[in-house]
């Protein structure tokens, strides 16, 4: 017999709905680009309209083979990975896996990769004219190579122009993804809002290397990759906090996300919506459970909508009740962050 104290929170009906800036999501779960590919395998073990959003993995301009193997290595908390966006091209793109995704319910967000900036704009103007694309989430950890091939990602001034360019050349909404291989977080992201973001995803993979002590090589072809998986994520929590609280714009997190206790935890430092990536290799309904498990949590706290999470943290210091108030650095429903001061960044 079921214990009565809890059959009201058994029954109690929830809303996992959010708003991220102009899009409307029925939950806040979705599937990072890169790991889920472009959505047709994993469609084969659940309904992917069960998602908040399906992002794809990067498309670039021209077909891009990837990197040379080993190029994959499981590590003891996650994995390395140096795939190099591999993927058919713009027009490739059109021709074999956009049919697919146009049969979707949900926001398909493309992320998108360049060399130039000339290149994202491109793309950014090529995708906007495509049915069923509901915003660019903008891949800048890629080379600069009119600039040394350093990373867009790890310059404001190059982050921004890539963000400028691409509003320019479309109206869907622009996301930016921001790499931890920064000096600064809150300066890349305070950049790329000023330069029109309408929201920010974070974080890319840090790098990372293994070596073969038999061989005295590396394990990966090009020594260093990204590092994915749970390993990532209190670095991923930390930054997103601060990114949060330094900037209005709604704020995606990722990073070692694999239950709805992650989840939880970086919708409570300020993160809107969060995406699931490297658990996807070893449970490919981990975005399902997530989303059931934060539905389980709402009815196990009492809480009504999923919104009532979002930037509840509390600090040391700080008392408040839950039900019925506005907790410190909450996110308002209708878009902006409340902007509190902000905290210095990891040294």
């Amino acid at each position: 017999m079921s214990d009565p104290s809890t059959r009201g929170a058994q029954s109690q009906a929830v809303s996992l709905e959010v708003q991220l800036g102009p899009l409307r999501l029925r939950n806040p779960v979705m599937v990072a680009s890169g790991p889920f590919g472009f959505g047709e395998e994993y469609g084969r073990y659940f309904d992917l309209n069960r998602l908040g959003a399906v992002v794809v993995k990067s498309v670039t301009l021209e077909p891009t083979p990837g990197n040379p193997p080993p190029r994959v290595v499981a590590t003891p908390a996650g994995m390395l990975n140096s795939i190099g966006w591999q993927n058919p091209g713009l027009e490739g793109f059109k021709r074999l896996h956009l049919p697919f995704l146009q049969g979707l319910e949900v926001p398909v967000i493309v992320n998108v990769a360049g060399y130039t900036v000339d290149e994202y704009a491109r793309l950014a103007e090529a995708l906007s004219a495509l049915p069923n694309i509901a915003a660019l989430e903008a891949n800048i950890s890629c080379p600069n190579v009119e600039h040394g091939g350093k990373a867009f990602g790890t310059d404001p001034a190059t982050a921004a122009a890539v963000v400028r360019a691409m509003k320019n050349h479309t109206g869907l909404p622009v996301i930016p993804k921001l790499a931890p291989n920064v000096t600064s977080i809150t300066e890349m992201a305070l950049a790329v809002e000023e330069a029109g973001a309408d929201l920010i995803s974070l974080i890319n993979a840090p790098l990372g290397m293994a070596v073969d002590t038999q061989t005295w090589r590396p394990r990966i072809a090009r020594v260093v990759a990204g590092l994915s998986g749970p390993a990532i994520k209190p670095l991923a929590l930390a930054l997103t906090w601060q990114t949060v609280r330094a900037v209005k714009v709604p704020v995606i997190a990722m990073g070692g996300i694999g239950s709805a206790e992650d989840a939880a935890e970086f919708l409570l430092a300020g993160a809107r919506a969060v995406a699931v990536g490297t658990a996807l290799f070893a449970d490919p309904l981990a975005p399902i459970r997530v989303i059931e498990g934060l539905e389980a949590y709402l009815r196990q706290h009492r809480l009504g909508r999923v919104t009532d999470l979002v930037g509840r943290l509390i600090l040391e210091g700080e008392d408040w009740e839950r039900d019925g108030a506005r907790g410190p650095g909450v996110v308002d429903p209708d878009g902006g962050n409340h902007v509190r001061p902000l905290p210095p960044d990891l040294g």
